[in-house]
């Protein structure tokens, strides 16, 4: 994973695609979808073709991983973790028919171990 989070390359995709991602915003959901979450918005683009990707990340969930790791939940993390998330969903294709997708403990979990340099 790049040191730049705001704007880096992910990929290839299952059909070797190579995708630019850019930050676009972060914020708490509960104002926008009455949700108890940190939705972090990406555009990906490759050639013509551009999509954006919100990564909504459930405040419990960051809580209690937060809680496993002895950390606190800060913005640059949540950034981080959803770019992470994003990457792989970009490397696997999957939920990338969705607009929003929802990582689970489990996935947040291997995002932050991505981040710490863990296999």
């Amino acid at each position: 994973m790049a040191e730049n989070y705001r704007r880096f390359e992910a990929g290839p995709d299952p059909e070797g695609t190579t995708w630019l991602v850019e930050f676009l915003w972060q914020q708490t959901a509960v104002s926008i979808r009455h949700s108890d979450s940190v939705d972090v918005k990406f555009a990906i683009t490759c050639g013509e073709l551009r999509q954006e990707k919100v990564i909504a990340l459930m405040r419990p969930l960051l809580e209690e991983l937060a809680k496993k790791l002895n950390r606190d939940v800060t913005d640059a993390w949540c950034m981080k973790l959803a770019a992470t998330h994003l990457v792989r969903m970009i490397e696997t294709g999957e939920d990338m028919d969705k607009a929003v997708s929802t990582p689970s403990l489990a996935e947040l979990e291997d995002a932050a171990r991505a981040l710490a340099g863990i296999k």
